[in-house]
């Protein structure tokens, strides 16, 4: 080691002096790890004793003074200022939707609008509902929730023999938005379909003038056209019709 360095060689081993024991070795960039250590040439003789520079007294108390050393100048200031910074949130690059279908339209839910998938199972209907958007009660896992026509709301519905014939495909959506639960029957159901935003397109004018419309805009998947409801417009919608 160095004559500057903050040890003395006695019996041929290295000793700390009491008073330098915590000397910036890393200050004056004449480390003797760096030298005649492991990241060096190798022939100190420590090396013997504690096989690696780390386990050396020496680098111990380096690593302890480079830690202990004063803060640079305007470092408190610095980052304050950066945590202060109001943070700006990036939408997410990817969404996701469930997508369904009522008679021969597609359509699209954003998925956190949904709670479960269910078998389709009896309706309960209800007095004076029986040409009402609400279709009657269902019991889901031994609570009955309000089912609802999306049919009837989006004028999807077409009366016909087919109409009384299940099919192995129809499915209960149980859907909750801002703490409304819902239940609504499907003819199908597709499943998750994650898209970017560029990838919905402008509903059409035949869309936008019709009356009300909940389409938000339109999805193309598997060479089919899907409606991307806008939930705020449709729960709304559908808790009117409730009352």
């Amino acid at each position: 080691m160095n004559e500057g360095d903050s040890s003395t060689a006695k019996d041929g081993v290295t000793e700390l002096r009491t008073s330098d024991a915590a000397s910036p070795a890393t200050e004056n960039h004449d480390a003797c790890w760096q030298n005649i250590g492991v990241y060096g040439e190798g022939s100190s003789r420590e090396l013997q004793k504690f096989v690696h520079c780390r386990n050396c007294p020496v680098y111990s108390h380096a690593a302890l003074r480079l830690l202990e050393r004063p803060l640079p100048e305007h470092y408190r200031a610095d980052w304050t200022a950066h945590f202060a910074k109001e943070q700006r949130l990036v939408p997410p690059v990817k969404a996701s939707a469930v997508l369904f279908r009522i008679n021969a339209e597609w359509l699209a839910l954003p998925t956190q609008a949904f709670q479960e998938v269910a078998e389709r199972r009896r309706t309960h209907s209800l007095p004076h509902q029986r040409h009402g958007v609400v279709a009657g009660l269902v019991n889901v896992r031994g609570e009955l929730l309000i089912c609802v026509s999306l049919g009837r709301l989006l004028g999807l519905e077409k009366p016909s023999v087919r109409q009384t014939i299940r099919t192995t495909y129809d499915r209960l959506l149980v859907a909750n938005w801002e703490g409304s639960r819902l239940v609504f029957p499907v003819d199908e159901v597709h499943g998750t379909h994650r898209f970017e935003a560029s990838e919905v397109h402008e509903p059409p004018a035949t869309v936008t003038k019709s009356r009300p419309s909940y389409t938000q805009g339109i999805l193309l998947w598997q060479q089919k056209s899907v409606g991307l409801l806008e939930p705020s417009l449709l729960f709304s919608a559908l808790n009117r019709s409730l009352t």
